[in-house]
C-alpha cells in the first residue's frame, strides 16, 4: 500500500471564494433546466444505450454505476417519470441498497458520437410492477426490478468534457493491447486461493456470455 501524502494546501472554503475563480454561469446556463421530460429529452433518452447512475447512502457516501441495453432500454412512462431495468449483475447491489437509505438519484445519458449529455436528477424508487417489468422484457425475460426517477431536473450539458477526452475518436483511443487487464487486477485485489487470474478471465467471459439478461 502506497504512503499517503498531502499535495495541496491550499483549500477552497467557501462558494464566494470559488466564484472569484470560475465566475457565474451565463443567463443561457441558468435558464436551461427544465422540471420535466420534454420530447427533446425523450428521444435522446430513446437513443441513448448507456446511462450512469449516481446515489449516495444515508451518510452521504457516494457510488456511480453504470447501465447499459440497446438504445431506449430506459422507459419514459411521462414527463415526470423514467424507469431504468435493473438486469442480472454481481449482486452487490450499491445503488439498490442506497437508494432504499437516500432515495435520491442523479443521472447522465450518453449516446455515441454525441458530445453533449442529458443529465436527470431526482427521487428514485424500486418498483417491481410485473406489467411494466414485462414491457423491458428482452429475449423473454423480464429485469429483476426498475428503478424508477420521478424527475426533478432534466438538462442537456455541453460537449466540452467529450470533445477533450476524445472519448468517441477512435484514433484518441488507448492500443488494445495495453489496455487494463480487468481479470488481473481482480485477482491482484481478491487473494482468493486456488483463484487465478485464468480462472476469473474465463468465468468473467462465461457470465458476460450466458448471464446478461
Amino acid at each position: 500500500m502506497l504512503e499517503p501524502t498531502v499535495t495541496y494546501q491550499d483549500k477552497i472554503e467557501s462558494e464566494e471564494e470559488l466564484r472569484a475563480i470560475i465566475g457565474y454561469p451565463s443567463e443561457l446556463v441558468k435558464r436551461k433546466v427544465i422540471t420535466y421530460v420534454d420530447n427533446h429529452c425523450k428521444e435522446f433518452i430513446s437513443r441513448s444505450p448507456f446511462v450512469v447512475v449516481s446515489t449516495s447512502d444515508e451518510r452521504g457516501l457516494c457510488d456511480v454505476s453504470p447501465r447499459g441495453d440497446m438504445p431506449g432500454f430506459v422507459l419514459v412512462l411521462d414527463e415526470k417519470h423514467i424507469v431504468i431495468p435493473e438486469r442480472p449483475g454481481n449482486k452487490r447491489s450499491d445503488t439498490l441498497r442506497n437508494i432504499l437509505a437516500n432515495p435520491y438519484a442523479g443521472l447522465l445519458f450518453l449516446i455515441p458520437g454525441l458530445g453533449e449529455t442529458l443529465r436527470v436528477n431526482g427521487k428514485a424508487s424500486l418498483v417491481k410492477d410485473d406489467q411494466l417489468l414485462e414491457r423491458m422484457a428482452v429475449k423473454g425475460k423480464k429485469p429483476l426490478l426498475g428503478i424508477c426517477v420521478e424527475v426533478e431536473e432534466c438538462f442537456i450539458h455541453c460537449a466540452k468534457s467529450i470533445i477533450r477526452s476524445g472519448l468517441w475518436k477512435p484514433e484518441a483511443w488507448i492500443d488494445k493491447t495495453s489496455l487494463p487487464n480487468a481479470s488481473k487486477i481482480l485477482a491482484e485485489h481478491v487473494k482468493l486461493p486456488g483463484m487465478n487470474e485464468e480462472q476469473i478471465k474465463n468465468s468473467l467471459d462465461d457470465d458476460y456470455k450466458t448471464e446478461l439478461y
